[in-house]
């Protein structure tokens, strides 16, 4: 069975898609901002919100680290400086915790480095995401699936070998995997997204929950990939969608995020069963405007019927058109006006009386 199950819920084809607000860096260093999205995400009907957490000081090199970092959406004068200006610690990530559990969201994070794996499996986050750009990083993808809990790993910048080789990794180790698509450009064109491939993921791996990571504009990809068979669904959620920042302008405002949740559970609903059927709520449509078979004219009984004394006309509350096979060469047990419904029990196989 194809399912996934984050702390107490469980997902799979049947269930309503998990939605992870991804506030990222879109809280800009400011707890009180951070708080506010966990808030708007919970009331938007967010399965999970997600912080980012790295290790700066080992994850980049001297020169990326003190590397100057200008402009609109920089928060300090050096990379390393924007970096650790929006980086969380355990107080704001114990807080958030708190706030989260309190408002019945999961409070979830990607981890960049191994030290930052460590520090989520310590706070006990029910599930780890791996991003795109760790997609190839194998030794911290098998030391993520090492931690015991459920990968979310996104496949953003990939080809299909790096994927199998990423899938190879974690699933010896731990079986309990959602694979997002993502395309590793923000934002993200309608024709860049190439949402098809979530068919080959699910052809490919089974028994793996697939997902839909999205730096598009916008609910309606993600709409599309949940009636594809994506079960995770991940967009990254904002205040205020002008404000600085890289992530901000193509994330999700509150009622946004709430018009994606709606839409989700719409996209379920009208999605149905397998099993092509009649419902009830059809019938009187299909009663008016469908077809059954009548007499073209005044027949006698004992008549043999031929294709010209059948007519096909509304409403369809008699002897369907498809049966018309069955009625012509057969011979009339009691006579019948114009118009008057032919049925199976008006016939013989017999000659019952000569015209």
């Amino acid at each position: 069975m194809r399912a996934l199950t984050v702390n107490d819920r469980t997902i799979s084809d049947e269930t309503d898609a998990y939605v992870i607000a991804e506030i990222g860096h879109n809280h800009e260093g400011d707890l009180a901002k951070a708080e506010e999205l966990v808030r708007q995400a919970a009331a938007a009907g967010a399965s999970a919100v997600k912080l980012q957490k790295r290790n700066n000081r080992s994850l980049y090199t001297r020169a990326m680290y003190d590397s100057p970092y200008t402009g609109r959406n920089s928060f300090g004068p050096t990379y390393g400086a924007h970096r650790e200006f929006l980086e969380f610690g355990t107080h704001e990530y114990t807080h958030l915790q708190q706030l989260s559990a309190e408002l019945s969201v999961d409070f979830l994070a990607t981890a960049f480095d191994f030290a930052s794996v460590d520090f989520l499996a310590e706070l006990g986050v029910p599930a780890i995401k791996i991003a795109s750009g760790d997609i190839r990083n194998t030794p911290l993808l098998a030391y993520a699936a090492k931690a015991g809990k459920p990968l979310i790993v996104s496949t953003g910048g990939a080809d299909m070998e790096a994927v199998r080789r990423a899938c190879g990794t974690v699933l010896p180790i731990n079986p309990d995997l959602a694979l997002l698509q993502c395309t590793a450009m923000y934002p993200a064109e309608p024709e860049e997204l190439n949402l098809a491939v979530l068919s080959t993921y699910r052809a490919e791996f089974p028994g793996t929950v697939v997902g839909f990571s999205g730096h598009d504009l916008g609910p309606w990809a993600a709409w599309t990939a949940y009636a594809l068979g994506a079960r995770v669904v991940e967009k990254h959620v904002t205040l205020d969608r002008t404000r600085p920042g890289s992530d901000h302008k193509f994330s999700l405002e509150q009622a946004d995020m709430a018009e994606l949740v709606d839409g989700l559970r719409r996209v379920r609903r009208s999605l149905g069963g397998r099993d092509k059927q009649v419902l009830p709520g059809e019938r009187p449509a299909i009663n008016k405007m469908g077809k059954k078979l009548v007499a073209q004219r005044d027949l006698p009984a004992g008549h043999r019927l031929i294709m010209e004394d059948v007519a096909i006309k509304s409403p369809g509350d008699g002897l369907t058109p498809d049966r018309l096979v069955d009625v012509v060469g057969r011979h009339l047990g009691r006579p019948l006006a114009a118009d008057a419904d032919i049925t199976l029990e008006d016939l013989v196989d017999g000659d019952a009386e000569r015209d």
